[in-house]
């Protein structure tokens, strides 16, 4: 999905909202999205059964989320906090028990999320599967966090600063984003510099 695409999905989205059609608009959110938060959450949890939990977590939050959602940001970046806020959380607390969306949304809904789980899981393993992902998973988790949002999904850096810094509380305003980008982007570029560096020790560059 381009950016035009994802324009025009998010007016399609907000369009449901507005009609108060929420159910749809989530099952598109997780259908549409999904995957890619998927791989998010594989990228930092590296267990697929944690990452299909947590998925499964965050899907429970767009279901739950989506009526009050507040429209300051886009409807991807705000998935993507939530996925971030679920890492949080069952970091803190591993032996909490393991949630299902079944019997709190609909059946189609659950359907979707089931649907988006199995077919992504095995392609994210096979990805996972070269040299220079392996240098990369073992990369501090902010670090993996940043070259996936940046990298692989291109976030904005103010969108970047959004998921990583959103918790529990109110929102950042403009100037709090806009420092957080700058620090954001300052790590960035010592990510890079570290992983040119170790590419180059394992003699995947020259």
């Amino acid at each position: 999905m381009d950016d035009a695409d994802r324009a025009r999905f998010e007016e399609r989205v907000r369009g449901l909202c507005a009609r108060g059609e929420h159910s749809a608009a989530a099952t598109a959110i997780v259908r549409d999205y999904g995957p890619e938060i998927l791989g998010f959450l594989m990228a930092l949890h590296r267990d697929p059964v944690e990452a299909n939990d947590a998925f499964a977590e965050v899907a429970e939050g767009v279901w739950r989320g989506l009526p009050s959602f507040a429209w300051e940001s886009s409807v991807r970046t705000w998935v993507y906090a939530i996925a971030r806020n679920s890492v949080r959380h069952r970091q803190r607390d591993a032996a909490r028990r393991r949630r299902r969306v079944a019997n709190q949304t609909d059946s189609f809904f659950e359907g979707m999320v089931q649907k988006v789980r199995t077919e992504t899981t095995p392609f994210l393993r096979t990805e996972k599967k070269t040299r220079l992902q392996a240098l990369r998973d073992a990369l501090p988790e902010e670090d993996r966090m940043l070259l996936v949002l940046r990298v692989d999904r291109g976030l904005a850096w103010n969108d970047v600063a959004r998921v990583v810094s959103q918790d529990e509380g109110p929102p950042l305003d403009a100037a709090a984003v806009a420092q957080e980008g700058a620090r954001l982007r300052k790590r960035f570029q010592l990510v890079k510099d570290r992983l040119r560096e170790l590419a180059k020790r394992e003699g995947l560059t020259e």
